[in-house]
């Protein structure tokens, strides 16, 4: 008897030990990747009963995760689409946007290229493959070798309306599967040009000017650099009030958050 009320005893502990470890689930942009992964580290220390794992599969399939009910939060470099809303509204999903950070988007090229500044038309003409040498806009004479994100990423479709004015980007364009693949593509050919994250940036590539505004946290956050977009964690509804859903996407409201959003190299919402 005693052994059976022990072992019942056991089997209780353990069941509570599993409602106790609760989980939450990301998925979407690359570019938020590194924010979402920061604030899991910051959140798991502080609650050491929740679980929070983050997958970086492109801000299109964060949303399609957030729809069928596979994420809590829905990563996204770029606003959700009508199309997204009303996949979302027939499941009876209803996506509420929290804007964690701004982002700008910044113009890489190799530390190697002379090239220091472009206007937004010139970037638009290189990936039209109407500028298809670096001559023509003051450098070597090589040909350029366009380098951009996937179509299924927030980041090309920001880039796509704010720079390609939804023009098409030519066809000798290489496509790549993340920022940081950007950076590695760019860092290592000296003809390159690609595009991302203003947290992806650092002394491996050369950031460039563009209209004469030199893309950073300040110019960010004043509008004066003009490739400059939020950046968003999306959930199914307002989360419950204290939630642990609700209590990671307002990381970005305290003081901790604004710091850790500055050190990976993007602009806080907030200021203290």
């Amino acid at each position: 008897m005693k052994k059976a009320v022990l072992s019942t005893i056991l089997m209780a502990v353990v069941a509570l030990t599993v409602v106790a470890e609760e989980t939450i689930v990301l998925d979407g942009s690359t570019t938020v990747g590194p924010i979402a992964k920061a604030f899991a580290e910051y959140f798991m220390a502080m609650h050491s009963d929740v679980n929070v794992t983050v997958s970086e599969s492109g801000s299109g399939n964060g949303a399609k995760s957030l729809i069928n009910g596979t994420c809590d939060v829905a990563n996204m470099s770029r606003p959700m689409k009508s199309s997204e809303f009303s996949a979302a509204a027939e499941k009876g999903i209803q996506p509420v946007a929290h804007v964690v950070a701004l982002d700008g988007l910044p113009i890489l090229v190799h530390p190697g290229n002379p090239v220091s500044e472009l206007t937004l038309e010139q970037v638009r003409d290189i990936y039209l493959g109407n500028i298809s040498n670096w001559k023509q806009v003051g450098g070597p004479d090589k040909k350029i070798v366009v380098i951009s994100r996937d179509t299924n990423s927030g980041t090309y479709e920001t880039f796509e309306k704010m720079v390609m004015a939804k023009k098409k980007i030519c066809e000798k364009a290489e496509y790549v599967g993340s920022n940081g693949a950007i950076r590695q593509r760019v860092q290592s050919t000296p003809a390159a040009i690609g595009y991302a994250g203003l947290g992806f940036v650092d002394k491996t590539v050369k950031a460039l000017k563009i209209n004469g505004v030199y893309p950073s946290g300040a110019t960010v956050q004043t509008g004066e650099y003009p490739i400059a977009r939020p950046l968003f964690m999306y959930t199914n509804g307002y989360p419950k009030l204290g939630s642990p859903v609700h209590r990671f996407v307002t990381i970005h409201l305290s003081e901790d958050g604004q710091e850790i959003v500055e050190e990976i190299g993007f602009v806080p919402v907030t200021a203290y």
